[in-house]
């Protein structure tokens, strides 16, 4: 075989397909290693989607182009970056990208510089870093790239940086403490290694790895990325700021008075901002006072360690309840859930496997099917619980050899109503029958709010309006969010309804909630009213009515 001795701009390009396409194949392994459950914690699917963002820039450029395929590597991975290991990630890739375009050839030397670089831009963009997670592992592959770029043609030079970067990997737990407890390595070293296997896959054609089925279990909630240890700080607060190269320094300080796991990235007015905090205000003010944020994302950390818990929970059966739903039955279910309590309710109602998703979030084809192969029964039925997820649905039954059923659930609710019919005796096809029937009998309501105006039948929303919906559409218009509900139950629920469902949402307060049960009570004395704590976004009431 020719010895390699260079790698190409093109196939610059086509590292970072094939690091996407490994991440992809990788991303759940990785998450399932990870003990930051938090939306930085899916490290997986971070890494994944911030490469994504490097590919989608990078297609419009001619791939002959160095200046441009950098460019476009480095503002792609800055601008697509997700979470906390989507940022250092994207530092990782923006010191390679700056060392590949000063370079006249990428030979080995300039790919061991391009490292070295990526390690120092890793380490710079957290504040405190500690030993054991992806800065260490990032550190240990540039020390081998330089050491063996001295004596080797480039091929040798990957081959050792993977060794050393497999044997540091390997070394996490020993440094970290949280790591050893969990039984796992660091997740976003594990995402990074598999960049190099990339480079091997492009100059030499070897096989990308595939995932392992790992036995280790995730370990708790915690984020240990930098000096401090667990981070107990319940907000994510990120954001891109267009600000100067010589306020930020400023701004890092006012932030480390702020929270921690802060990570802050970019250059040439364009910087991608992250922290955990008690003080939501105080961070965004932070930007303001020195440029501009937009597209601020701010998560609660609290609330992604229930949904990861209850998730994991769900995959991997272990809360003895889980585990006698997850013996083998004739017909099993699988449940689109958008949030932990819904999840929950799910399960006490004999849902074996749950899918997260909803009106904001639907999941992917890939991901019902997978929840599908887990299910132990060979004939199951998919509650999708949202209209614009019953399509997709409805496209796994021929993607497995499994015999599925969807049972076109529109809403939570119905879901829940639909279950009052399952056998898992019984066939999917005969419970598919009954559940259907049950699930179309219930009346079932939503409230939101108006992002935007729009007429409708029952007259003129503004944005921001509260608005109460059933199958129909709009039904009720409110200026807050108990008049949109008791207006929207004033008309769904009627004097032959028996039973009231409320399922509260994250928005919803505990006052909102006393005001409509006191309603129904007032109103609709015949009718019983169970209250269930759903935790959804978006949504603070979903009602049903049997």
């Amino acid at each position: 075989m020719e010895t390699v001795s260079l790698l190409t701009t093109t196939q610059i390009v086509e590292v970072i397909s094939a690091f996407h396409d490994a991440l992809e194949a990788h991303k759940e392994s990785i998450n399932r290693l990870n003990v930051y459950p938090v939306p930085d914690g899916d490290t997986g699917t971070n890494m994944f989607l911030t490469v994504a963002s490097v590919l989608d820039e990078m297609q419009p450029v001619d791939f002959n182009d160095r200046e441009a395929v950098c460019a476009a590597m480095s503002h792609g991975s800055l601008m697509g970056a997700r979470g906390n290991s989507g940022v250092i990630l994207s530092q990782v890739l923006r010191g390679m990208s700056s060392g590949f375009a000063k370079a006249d050839a990428i030979d080995a030397e300039v790919l061991a510089n391009a490292l070295t670089e990526a390690s120092v831009a890793a380490d710079g963009a957290v504040m405190k870093p500690v030993e054991g997670t992806i800065l260490t592992v990032v550190r240990e592959v540039a020390r081998a790239a330089r050491e063996a770029s001295e004596v080797g043609t480039i091929v040798p030079v990957v081959e050792a940086a993977l060794s050393e970067g497999e044997a540091a990997l390997e070394r996490t737990p020993e440094q970290l403490s949280v790591l050893k407890e969990a039984g796992v390595v660091d997740a976003g070293g594990a995402g990074f290694l598999l960049l190099l296997h990339a480079i091997l896959r492009v100059l030499d054609g070897r096989e990308l790895p595939t995932p392992e089925n790992s036995e280790r279990k995730p370990g708790l909630a915690h984020d240990v990325t930098q000096e401090g240890g667990i981070s107990e700080l319940r907000y994510e607060v990120m954001y891109l700021l267009d600000a100067p190269d010589e306020d930020i320094d400023g701004f890092k300080n006012v932030w480390a008075d702020l929270g921690d796991s802060i990570v802050v990235v970019g250059g040439d007015g364009l910087w991608n901002c992250h922290i955990h905090t008690d003080a939501i205000g105080e961070a965004i003010e932070a930007g303001i006072e020195i440029g501009r944020p937009h597209k601020i994302r701010v998560s609660d950390l609290a609330e992604e360690v229930m949904e990861e818990r209850w998730v994991r929970e769900a995959a991997e059966g272990v809360q003895a309840d889980d585990v006698e739903k997850s013996k083998a039955v004739p017909c099993a279910v699988v449940a689109v859930s958008p949030a932990p309590g819904i999840g929950q309710i799910f399960h006490s109602l004999g849902v074996q496997e749950l899918v997260l998703g909803g009106q904001s979030m639907n999941p992917s084809t890939s991901e019902l099917l997978e929840a599908v192969e887990r299910a132990p029964a060979d004939q199951i039925l998919i509650l999708p619980n949202n209209s614009n997820i019953v399509a997709v649905a409805r496209a796994v039954v021929d993607e497995t050899s499994k015999s599925v059923v969807v049972v076109p659930t529109t809403s939570v609710p119905e879901g829940f109503a639909s279950l009052m019919g399952y056998d898992p005796e019984a066939t999917a096809v005969d419970n598919a029958a009954t559940m259907s029937e049950i699930s179309s009998g219930v009346e079932v309501g939503e409230v939101t709010q108006a992002v935007r105006s729009i007429n409708t039948s029952v007259g003129e929303v503004a944005e921001g309006d509260w608005i109460g919906l059933d199958r129909n559409g709009v039904r009720a218009i409110g200026a807050t969010l108990v008049e949109a509900a008791i207006d929207l139950l004033d008309e769904i629920v009627g004097d032959q309804s028996e039973i009231l469902s409320i399922i509260v949402g994250e928005d919803a307060t505990d006052a909102d909630t006393q005001a409509i049960a006191d309603w129904v009570g007032d109103n609709r004395a015949n009718v019983e009213t169970e209250i269930h704590n759903g935790g959804q976004s978006h949504y603070p009431f979903f009602f049903g009515v049997e």
